[in-house]
């Protein structure tokens, strides 16, 4: 019986209080989880379901991880909070250390530690802010960077984030994000840059670029060849300095420990979340030491930032994303769903396009495969279908008709294969009743 139907049981209790004491603006899944592991989830009602989002990409190691959970439990018999600024503790260094090797390029590097995503994309800008003396900060359509008010600023999709939340940060100025398959090629977007430097603002008024190697919530729209190449050279022309968003494309999803590392160009500034803490709230800013550097003592921190729970947690993340072996089975992951995925698009039409880096992929759904009009109300349909059928699923892109799929890295055959054929049923379903 599907989820929404099941009355009476724990799962409708549950969304009666939800109903009651949770505000409306947090939207959720009628589904509420009494124990996770891997790649599965068992809700209250002893319900299994596969695990196709990760905490929305949060769980790159699955859900419990033995070695996790063990540093937590040992950490939380020592101490708790204590606030790095008032008394330092080895497990925020330790976090640094090992971020500071993940950051793409030759060092020095140096690192602070945050809470959240959107915390380290506020901290970042004001970091380059302050480096440069200079105000202004390009982003792009399709990109996502928070939900804060300048990361806010930053984030391109309206509905939901940002209807109503005005008015937004000054200073912000965003260029066309490459999307080839609805026709911004490399060069479409590289123009788009430029003429925004002559349109809009001076270049020599701009602290920094901030871009997403793989826009996450604008539809996991990988950068196209030489992209980020132009417009990093772009930057060093006119002495901006490039912030490589990796929140959600960093930590091996895409295979390598960053995924800018499928480039080779090393960022000013990086800004890391999601999957860092290993389960557990944890951000990032890394960056060349000298514009870390630059801001004065007491102009960076925050009260709850690098909670040591989170820092146990984040250096057996990290000592997993810098392990060979875990790169190498990202890296195979993602081999496999895409032959999968690319063999499921020659028989379902409704499929426009696969697309993504690494195991961090989606499928993009429209209503017909030569006009491309986007089928947004075909991908909830799929969402919905897929959850009955115990896949979670979610969906992304401007127009919410992209499927993503974030397969906890280390996901087993067995997980993958029965969610790939829930996924595939519920999308022939779903196209037919669309018929």
């Amino acid at each position: 019986m599907a989820v929404e139907e099941r009355t009476g049981t724990r799962t409708a209790a549950l969304e009666a209080e939800r109903e009651r004491w949770v505000a409306r603006g947090v939207a959720t899944q009628p589904v509420f989880v009494d124990r996770a592991h891997g790649a599965r989830i068992v809700d209250v009602d002893g319900r299994e379901y596969v695990d196709f989002v990760g905490g929305i990409g949060t769980l790159n190691g699955g859900h419990t991880p033995e070695a996790v959970v063990r540093a937590i439990h040992e950490q939380a018999d020592r101490y708790l909070h204590q606030c790095y600024s008032v008394v330092q503790y080895e497990p925020y260094l330790e976090v640094c250390r090992r971020l500071c090797r993940i950051h793409p390029g030759d060092g020095p590097f140096k690192a602070m530690l945050v809470n959240s995503g959107a915390e380290a994309v506020e901290n970042a800008v004001k970091i380059a802010r302050h480096a440069t003396g200079r105000q202004a900060v390009i982003c792009f359509e399709q990109g996502f960077h928070g939900r804060t008010t300048l990361a806010l600023t930053l984030t391109a999709k309206a509905m939901p984030y940002k209807r109503g939340f005005g008015p937004f940060a000054p200073e912000v100025y965003r260029a066309p994000g490459p999307w080839p398959y609805r026709g911004i090629g490399t060069r479409e977007a590289i123009d788009g840059v430029r003429r925004l430097l002559r349109s809009q603002v001076d270049p020599s008024a701009v602290a920094a670029v901030i871009y997403e190697p793989v826009q996450g919530e604008g539809g996991f729209l990988p950068a196209p060849p030489g992209f980020i190449e132009e417009l990093y050279g772009l930057c060093q022309e006119h002495g901006i300095l490039y912030i490589d968003d990796e929140v959600q494309a960093g930590m091996c999803r895409t295979g390598p420990p960053a995924a800018l590392d499928h480039v080779g160009i090393s960022p000013d500034l990086a800004v890391w979340g999601k999957s860092l803490g290993g389960g557990l709230p944890l951000a990032a800013v890394t960056g060349r030491a000298e514009v870390m550097d630059a801001v004065h003592p007491g102009g960076l921190g925050g009260t709850f930032a690098g909670n040591p729970l989170s820092c146990v947690a984040a250096i057996v993340a990290l000592d997993e994303v810098l392990d060979p072996a875990f790169q190498a089975r990202a890296t195979a992951l993602g081999i496999r769903l895409r032959a999968r995925l690319d063999d499921l698009a020659t028989r379902v039409e409704a499929i426009g396009e696969v697309r993504g880096l690494g195991p961090m992929l989606a499928l993009e759904l429209v209503t017909d495969r030569v006009s491309k009009e986007p089928a947004a109300a075909l991908t909830a349909d799929v969402v919905r279908r897929a959850r009955e059928a115990g896949l979670l699923l979610m969906a992304a892109g401007l127009y919410s008709n992209v499927l993503r799929v974030l397969v906890p890295l280390v996901a087993r055959d067995e997980d993958v294969d029965e969610g790939l054929e829930i996924l595939e049923r519920c999308l022939v379903e779903a196209t037919a009743a669309a018929a």
